[in-house]
């Protein structure tokens, strides 16, 4: 379904952000009515989102420091362009609580939650303590940062190993570290600490029950600022590398038909919402082990990269419901029973690094070419001649299949990873179609160990496919001539 506005006077939305969700939220205001405005900065004056937004405006400097994450910088701009309304996408400001109080304290409207529910959530530890409260499982573990290794020590004896120590401000899969013994908490305290410090400024580390062999189930909120909170269904996300995700899909195959165990972590995630009054989208993550029990992870207090597929299965747009709702308008949804979902949808991250290491690779991209099949969505920023560095995060794109049963799914997506692909940019390509190809995913069978215990990288076929490389070179070529 498709939502406009009716009688709402158009906006002025800054975008402060880059890459495919800036291009993403500029398709969603232009949908709305208002006007898309677009950042470029001195190392990306040509970047692609600009092309789908209705004005530019130079954001100085070279680095994510100069530009994206210069607080003060963009809400001068903001004052200087008249902005009704910032959307921060996600990444970079997006979770920053002085980014969105700044803007309140200038009248301007932070498309996200308030600033109260992200300095709320944004804590690990104050966020358990919300969840205890409000009656949300949590993991068995401290309540609260945990200062000493004597007292990490005590902790893990309680609860049992296997243990995790876990940064406070964590997220990324950065600073954390499993213990299975008394050895080896003491040889990860300080490790985690020292990690956590110089990636996110804070040292604050929980001790946690280390669930075996989980499943990443998140849940997908939305809330207005008149009350209402609606949930759009699961996402399954345990196909990870270094704690960091590359395959979604939605709904979970693991929950599969257990209708009452869904609507359980889906009504549970609402519950956490409400207990901070949140008015936007956000993601409730949770970790389910084999007994299908499930704890209360962490809550994104922003949009996933993730959300396509939650848009593919609810025929639902979660950028234009944001909007909707920073600015108080009605999000046309009368109820959580008239939110209904169809067929089955599956992401892969699409992501400049080497497919058998699944390391960053920089690079140039020097060609793109897709050929897609019926029912894949590609959300991207690639175009002849990105550049991609360390600077920004590997990621280029996200493509998205759609079936009307999970078998279907795979199939589509197994077809559009043939269809796609990316000249002078080593990237995961290989590493999904292994993936797609491999028994214990098709039949749904797989947790966040996947990759360590299956390793679908080490079944990579290494040989180039030079015909099938130079056909698509050809195609472009020819379209390219205006053959």
């Amino acid at each position: 379904m498709t939502f406009r506005l009716k009688e709402n006077k158009p906006k002025r939305i800054l975008i402060a952000n880059r890459g495919e969700i800036a291009t993403r939220v500029a398709r969603a205001c232009r949908e709305l009515g208002h006007t898309a405005v677009g950042f470029y900065t001195d190392n990306e004056p040509n970047a692609a989102h600009l092309t789908f937004c209705d004005e530019w405006v130079h954001l100085e400097g070279h680095t994510n420091a100069e530009t994206y994450l210069n607080i003060e910088k963009i809400v001068a701009i903001a004052k200087e362009e008249n902005i009704d309304g910032v959307h921060p996408g996600y990444g970079f400001l997006s979770e920053n609580t002085n980014f969105a109080r700044r803007l309140e304290e200038e009248k301007i409207v932070f498309i996200g939650p308030h600033y109260k529910a992200i300095e709320q959530l944004g804590d690990k530890a104050t966020s358990k303590q919300i969840a205890k409260k409000a009656g949300v499982p949590t993991v068995p573990g401290s309540t609260g940062a945990v200062p000493t290794i004597e007292e990490a020590l005590k902790i893990s004896k309680e609860i049992g190993y296997p243990v995790l120590l876990k940064a406070v401000a964590g997220g990324g899969g950065r600073g954390m570290r499993v213990c299975l013994n008394d050895d080896d908490v003491k040889k990860n305290f300080e490790a985690v600490q020292r990690e956590s410090k110089s990636s996110f400024g804070n040292e604050d580390l929980l001790v946690e029950k280390f669930i075996l062999n989980p499943h990443h189930i998140e849940v997908q909120i939305l809330a207005d600022k008149k009350g209402n909170t609606f949930h759009f269904f699961e996402r399954e996300c345990s196909v990870q590398r270094r704690h960091q995700k590359i395959i979604e899909e939605a709904p979970s195959p693991f929950i599969g038909e257990d209708e009452e165990l869904r609507q359980n972590v889906c009504q549970t995630a609402v519950k956490l919402s409400q207990a901070v009054n949140y008015d936007s989208a956000g993601t409730v993550e949770f970790i389910m082990g084999e007994d299908k029990e499930f704890y209360f992870l962490e809550m994104n207090t922003r949009i996933q990269v993730e959300h396509p597929i939650t848009e593919e299965i609810t025929g639902i747009d979660l950028i234009v419901c944001m909007i909707q709702a920073a600015f108080e308008e009605d999000l046309q949804i009368p109820s959580q029973e008239w939110i209904g979902r169809t067929g089955h949808a599956i992401e892969c991250r699409i992501c400049a690094e080497d497919p058998i290491t699944m390391l960053p690779a920089p690079g140039e991209v020097t060609g793109f070419e897709t050929n897609f099949p019926q029912g894949i969505r590609f959300d991207h920023c690639l175009y002849r001649g990105l550049e991609v560095t360390p600077d920004f995060d590997p990621m280029v794109g996200k493509l998205i299949a759609k079936g009307q049963v999970r078998d279907v799914a795979i199939r589509k997506m197994r077809s559009a990873l043939d269809a796609l692909y990316i000249e002078g940019l080593k990237n995961n390509i290989p590493l999904h179609k292994v993936i797609m190809d491999e028994e214990s995913f098709k039949n749904g069978n797989y947790d966040t160990n996947y990759i360590k215990n299956v390793a679908p990288q080490e079944k990579i076929d290494t040989k180039v496919d030079y015909k099938n490389v130079y056909r698509k070179l050809a195609a472009a070529e020819a379209r390219i001539l205006g053959m």
